[in-house]
């Protein structure tokens, strides 16, 4: 494989978990410093209440910060009808929609349940296309729930084919809590690529498994992989969720391995230092290698 589809979170799935909320004008300088590194796409904002996940309030105004160049590479995730209609207001060309593999977390995430927010998604699977945007249907908690323990992998393919008769884009698969070994990702994702479409990975790191975990699913045909820079993140809806693989860990990874991103490396680096006053805290991630004891 030559070359992967980097997609960084930080700005949405990194900060939403944080304790403190940035404001729109430092999330958007975050995006604009990601984009500039060689990022070829962003998760600017999620389109939900702000009363809800206050990390996340105003995402339009992190969008109107941007150029029209840089808003053509950022996506927002959206969970119901309302946030596609202000994500397609904000000018996003992508939308990431997510559905849930286990009934509990999906009620705890979205208070709805499983075939409703099957029902929801494909809805606005529909509306997105209309609106000629570029739609990644992502299943949460794929490898293992917070509430309900092991998930069968026959549920997740399920849902991933209704996904893919739904039209979307692409497919991801999320180890929201991460809890996947190698193992159960490369079989996984060797069934996803049965679909024929692209897809990909969002993971967490767990005593470092999610780099042997993002190999895996390289190795099965993933093309996608959502990290956030600085291993930043989590989900305040998944008790005893990890934080997400490191972007610039992954990318130096994936180099490593013959993979290209388009991603400067160093820049990336600098994303991460600054991101890391930004937040008054130094982020979870490896020094660069000319730096490393």
């Amino acid at each position: 494989m030559s070359a992967v589809r980097v997609c960084d979170v930080a700005p949405r799935d990194g900060l939403q978990n944080e304790p403190v909320a940035l404001a729109p004008r430092v999330r958007a300088e975050l995006c604009s410093r990601l984009l500039a590194a060689g990022l070829p796409v962003v998760e600017a904002a999620s389109m939900v209440r702000g009363d809800r996940v206050p990390q996340m309030a105003r995402g339009e105004e992190v969008l109107a910060r941007l150029g029209d160049d840089e808003r053509a590479r950022c996506a927002a995730l959206v969970l119901n009808e309302r946030g596609l209609a202000r994500a397609v207001a904000a000018g996003v060309p992508e939308v990431h929609l997510a559905v849930m593999a286990t009934e509990t977390f999906s009620r705890h995430n979205v208070n709805a349940g499983v075939e409703e927010s099957l029902a929801t998604a494909a809805r606005m699977s529909a509306a997105a296309r209309a609106e000629g945007l570029r739609v990644s249907g992502a299943i949460s908690v794929a490898f293992g729930c917070p509430f309900e323990g092991h998930v069968d992998p026959g549920r997740v393919f399920e849902l991933a084919e209704r996904l893919a008769a739904d039209g979307v884009d692409e497919l991801m698969l999320a180890d929201t809590i991460g809890v996947a070994m190698p193992g159960a990702v490369r079989r996984l994702c060797t069934a996803i690529a049965g679909l024929g479409l692209p897809f990909g990975v969002h993971l967490h790191d767990t005593q470092g498994r999610g780099y042997a975990n993002a190999l895996a699913a390289l190795e099965a045909g993933a093309t996608v992989f959502e990290a956030s820079a600085g291993g930043i993140g989590g989900c305040p809806f998944a008790p005893g969720a990890t934080g997400n693989v490191a972007t610039e860990d992954l990318v130096n990874m994936l180099a490593r391995e013959g993979v290209q991103t388009g991603i400067d490396l160093d820049a990336l680096h600098g994303v991460v230092a600054w991101l890391g006053d930004a937040l008054g805290r130094k982020p979870s991630t490896s020094p660069p290698e000319g730096e490393m004891q």
